[in-house]
């Protein structure tokens, strides 16, 4: 049990980063507010950007338990579907050229709660993207398993683990990324946001094609035998 609930918790944690690393308009204002107020006001509108996207997060785990025995059934394809879906986020990450949004924000002047409760409310409403995107990922780290979308105690307690891992996970993707901006914030360029992209971009699109990938060796595990 205790074996379960840890590795519930990590992959929580690969989720909450996985779904993190993508720079869009709310990672630019992140990264704008860093460079142009402080790295609190960075780290605290990246936790607001975490607590919207948990909060997503539950409500895509609230659907796996919703329709369990149908994503059971479908569980190779969805995995496939799902590999697909971040195949193509990879390629769109890689492809965008955020320096233009940096250059156009301008960071006025509010509080720290005003730069959390902006940032939260701006990813709320973005869930119509987020939410798919989320589920995507607990696919691909088979995070729609029984086990864990389960009705009961077990269940939920394992589900609460893999929640409190994705909410780990976000926040120290987006505390790390403020972080590391304001330590090189006197070298740091736009262009660089770009680079950030392509990497992002890149690893996203490998671990949708090593999902499609294992999914299918797991089809035909006797293939080349």
């Amino acid at each position: 049990m205790t074996l379960g609930i840890l590795n519930d918790l990590i992959r929580g944690f690969c989720v909450g980063v996985a779904a993190s690393i993508t720079v869009g308009p709310v990672a630019v204002l992140c990264i704008q507010r860093t460079l142009s107020k402080s790295r609190r006001s960075g780290i605290v509108s990246g936790i607001g950007v975490a607590c919207a996207d948990t909060f997503m997060a539950m409500a895509a785990l609230f659907f796996y338990s919703m329709l369990q025995t149908q994503i059971e059934q479908y569980n190779t394809l969805l995995r496939v579907i799902g590999g697909i879906f971040v195949v193509i986020v990879g390629v769109y990450i890689f492809t965008q050229n955020p320096v233009p949004q940096i250059r156009r924000n301008r960071a006025g002047k509010s509080s720290l709660w005003q730069d959390f409760a902006s940032i939260f409310g701006l990813t709320i409403a973005n869930f119509i993207m987020v939410i798919p995107y989320i589920l995507a990922f607990f696919a691909v780290f088979k995070i729609s398993s029984g086990e864990v979308a389960g009705t009961g105690i077990g269940g939920f307690v394992r589900a609460v683990f893999v929640i409190a891992g994705f909410f780990t996970g976000a926040s120290a993707w987006w505390t790390l990324l403020a972080s590391v901006i304001s330590l090189f914030r006197r070298r740091f360029r736009p262009r660089h946001m770009l680079t950030i992209n392509h990497v992002a971009g890149l690893l996203i699109g490998l671990l949708g094609i090593y999902t499609i990938l294992s999914t299918f060796f797991s089809i035909f595990p006797h293939v080349g035998h």
